[in-house]
């Protein structure tokens, strides 16, 4: 969907229908109509737009014939089966004297809050201030998809005290993955916030300086928040593998152990079950001799273990 956006002169967003100087041009799982409209009427690049609809596309920014490119990692979430997992996507934004492009493959909250009014001091036309804005949204949303995970983490965490099953397990698994993609991506973003701190690609206004500090620490914040979740998680899932084994040892001990106190019997059985002459064969009080010898040894056994707490 392609969507023309351009600020008034009170600073309200205004959708318009041709491409105007300082408007915003936000492609969002663009068609190919859409996608040869602006080739055609604005000369885009198409190996930009093919990079910006790449899901593996990482962060980065360069600097061709005027135009800045900046491709973002922004945090969105996605069922995988019955699981939710928190990804990213990449976000392409073309920086131009005319105009400012955004592409991405899916609709993402960080560029809702745009359309949406929920951003203070945004303009269209003020091309730096508009990246640093969409920046700081963006780890802005990485730092509240990190406390969902946490939550959930917590969770999960309370449901595995009680009771161990494979459902739960997966379920760690998953946020296991959804950290590891939003470790990821705030490294690349966090390498081209300092690429972009040179300014040899955007011209820093002094106004915009105070909103650059907001970025760089909200990015700092949201990579080691999940350093944090990520030692968390990992302590946790030692913690239960160690419980797992303690307790699959326990249940093999005493197994072991019942093994050992049914068979001493059954040897006995066995001994005198044979055809051959055997002591106390002709005795008339050799059977209830036999079964009580056995329970004594089983009883006596049984103690043993106990007293060892082998059960």
């Amino acid at each position: 969907m392609l969507t023309i956006y351009q600020s008034d002169t009170q600073g309200a967003l205004q959708e318009v229908n041709q491409f105007k100087k300082g408007c915003w041009i936000h492609l969002t799982h663009p068609s190919d109509e859409e996608k040869q409209r602006l080739i055609s009427e604005l000369n885009i690049d198409l190996d930009f737009l093919n990079d910006a609809l790449d899901e593996e596309e990482t962060a980065r920014i360069d600097k061709e014939n005027g135009q800045v490119i900046l491709f973002v990692e922004v945090p969105i979430s996605q069922k995988e089966g019955d699981k939710e997992i928190y990804t990213t996507v990449p976000l392409g934004i073309m920086v131009t004297e005319d105009y400012f492009l955004t592409v991405c493959l899916k609709e993402t909250d960080v560029m809702k809050d745009f359309v949406q009014g929920n951003v203070k001091n945004f303009y269209t036309h003020m091309t730096t201030r508009f990246v640093l804005q969409i920046l700081f949204r963006t780890s802005n949303y990485f730092l509240q998809g990190l406390k969902r995970i946490n939550k959930h983490r917590e969770n999960l965490e309370i449901s595995m005290r009680k009771s161990l099953k494979n459902n739960e397990l997966l379920s760690v698994l998953a946020i296991q993955k959804s950290l590891v993609y939003f470790s990821t991506a705030l490294e690349d973003n966090s390498l081209l916030v300092e690429r972009l701190l040179s300014g040899s690609f955007l011209k820093m206004y002094d106004d915009d300086q105070e909103l650059l500090e907001d970025v760089k620490i909200e990015m700092r914040q949201a990579i080691k928040t999940t350093e944090i979740y990520s030692t968390i998680l990992g302590n946790v899932m030692n913690g239960f593998s160690s419980i797992i084994s303690n307790n699959l040892n326990h249940k093999v001990k005493l197994l072991s152990a019942l093994t050992i106190i049914v068979t001493l019997p059954m040897i006995i059985a066995t001994y005198y079950g044979m055809n051959v002459k055997l002591p106390m064969q002709d005795h008339p009080q050799a059977f209830n001799i036999i079964m009580i010898l056995s329970a004594t040894i089983t009883i006596g056994t049984a103690l043993l273990f106990w007293k060892k707490k082998y059960l």
